[in-house]
């Protein structure tokens, strides 16, 4: 299977006050297209700073960062925003939208901004709600923001992040803000999207979300310690035995 991300001597690093603060050293990975990829640590060992970087949100410092054999840090600042809004797909733990736009308009947004596609608004319209009806959201497409659950605008928020047909999603502590089980619907869509074919790269600090993941990374101290291999997630038959297998490695790694 061809690697859809490869990251290579990674290193980030911020100046505050003077002082240099290596985020990540030396970081090394790949994904291939169809993972599902979890990064975990302990707290300010580089989770999001990883997932911001090799997504081209924020600029490394050193190193390679390959996406389908283009090295990101050597592209434009339009042709990277081109790049993350029409190849790539973005799911946070705040749920931001645009309050003035309804739920179906919120989800469409990318889409309309988006100067590769060409399909009508009709069109874009039709693939909003087929992806709404896709996460079991279709009943509330011309609801405001405000009037939906935490659990059902996330699921509006991965919605967005799939109406360009992204080749990837980054995923940064999407169940964080969710209560469990809002958080259990929202990573078994997540799995949903993952076994149709989408790569998906996720930050989580929930072992219950990562052992739904082909594979674990684990970093310490801005570099990857270790891996663990789960293979593919196929159901909640088999949920207990992934998550006390991950719990146990974990544990191993001084989690």
């Amino acid at each position: 299977m061809n690697n859809i991300l490869k990251v290579k001597d990674l290193c980030k690093t911020y100046i505050i006050n003077k002082r240099q603060n290596n985020v990540l050293r030396n970081v090394n990975f790949s994904i291939s297209e169809g993972e599902m990829v979890a990064i975990m640590g302990p707290s300010g060992s580089g989770k999001s700073t990883l997932l911001y970087t090799v997504s081209g949100m924020d600029a490394l410092t050193s190193g390679e960062v390959s996406f389908e054999g283009r090295d990101i840090s050597s592209l434009k600042a339009d042709e990277l925003a081109d790049l993350r809004l029409s190849e790539m797909g973005f799911i946070f733990q705040q749920m931001y939208m645009l309050k003035n736009l309804s739920l179906l308009d919120n989800i469409i947004l990318p889409a309309v901004k988006n100067k590769k596609d060409t399909s009508s608004r009709a069109e874009k319209l039709e693939r909003g709600r087929s992806l709404m009806n896709l996460l079991g959201i279709a009943d509330i497409a011309d609801n405001d923001i405000n009037e939906v659950s935490g659990g059902q605008l996330q699921r509006a928020c991965i919605a967005r992040s799939m109406i360009n047909s992204p080749k990837i999603l980054f995923a940064d502590e999407p169940t964080g803000a969710l209560n469990r089980t809002s958080s259990e619907e929202v990573t078994e869509e997540l799995a949903k999207l993952n076994r149709a074919g989408t790569t998906v790269m996720l930050v989580t600090h929930d072992s219950h979300v990562a052992a739904k993941c082909d594979r674990v990374l684990y970093i310490v101290d801005g570099n990857i310690k270790e891996e663990m291999a789960l293979g593919k997630y196929e159901g909640l038959d088999s949920i207990r035995d992934r998550e006390r297998r991950l719990n146990n490695w974990l544990m191993d790694m001084g989690w």
